[in-house]
């Protein structure tokens, strides 16, 4: 079985935990961290022949233009992450419309192939908001994998299904790509991967990814470059926040080994 491997490619600062405390407009005086980070990632994916799908954010591409053209070149996917990592429970349609659409063309200028996937940040496509999935398809996305499939606030689709699945729009089909998640009593538990790969044991990422064998299917993993980076600036935030983003990301690397011997990975398009 092979599963599907992914990033979110976005500086440390950028994430929405961070986002109360790092305004946008301090986002172009901080350091950044993104290319060592990727590059990282790109070599632990080659030592295993693993190929992976990276979800950009446009506003890291046109600020590192070289860098989609070296994941390329690697063998990887470059799909669409939106543009500053608003999330979507924030947008207007107008304004989704322009961000998705402004995503693709940059990513496709600099890449030269064409955009299939998205991922709203914090996969914050959640109820009330089927309209971007409309919109997605209307502007020439073939996948999404924005529905994670379990009850948060802002966070979370529940009650959709844990395999990937076509979606009928009214623009027409949406393929969607769930992150994993471990079936337990009843309740979808979270194990893709992020904060949960760093700061729950190794064995809950393990164990969806043999359950989403067992039925058949892959299992999505996804983790940002930010969390391979231990020495990354420790921002000034409150207590429960650098819990949060911070905690376990001296472990990573070794749990990423790990997975990659343990798992094949490939790119979401390739199942299209």
């Amino acid at each position: 079985m092979q599963h599907y491997f992914t990033v979110d490619v976005e500086e440390y600062f950028q994430v929405s935990a961070l986002e109360p405390y790092v305004p946008r407009e301090r986002w172009g005086m901080l350091e950044s961290r993104v290319r060592g980070a990727v590059e990282r990632l790109l070599v632990a994916l080659d030592g295993h022949r693993a190929r992976a799908t990276f979800f950009f954010l446009s506003w890291i591409a046109e600020r590192d233009r070289q860098l989609v053209g070296e994941v390329v070149r690697g063998g990887h996917e470059i799909a669409s992450h939106g543009t500053d990592h608003t999330r979507v429970t924030r947008l207007d349609p107008a304004a989704f419309r322009e961000s998705v659409r402004r995503s693709k063309r940059t990513l496709e200028d600099l890449s030269g192939v064409e955009v299939l996937g998205y991922r709203a940040p914090s996969y914050s496509i959640v109820p009330g908001r089927e309209w971007a999935l409309e919109i997605l398809v209307e502007e020439g996305y073939r996948y999404d994998s924005s529905l994670f499939p379990i009850r948060r606030p802002d966070y979370g689709y529940p009650g959709t299904r844990r395999e990937p699945h076509a979606i009928q729009t009214p623009a027409g089909p949406l393929h969607e790509f769930p992150p994993a998640t471990l079936r337990i009593a009843g309740l979808n538990v979270p194990a893709a991967g992020g904060g949960y790969f760093r700061q729950m044991p190794y064995g809950l990422t393990r164990l969806a990814l043999r359950q989403a064998e067992k039925r058949g299917i892959p299992g999505m993993f996804y983790i940002h470059p930010w969390e391979l980076d231990p020495h990354q600036p420790r921002l000034p935030v409150p207590w429960l926040t650098r819990i949060r983003h911070y905690r376990g990301l001296g472990r990573v690397a070794e749990r990423l080994e790990r997975l990659l011997t343990e798992f094949r990975f490939g790119r979401v398009r390739d199942s299209l």
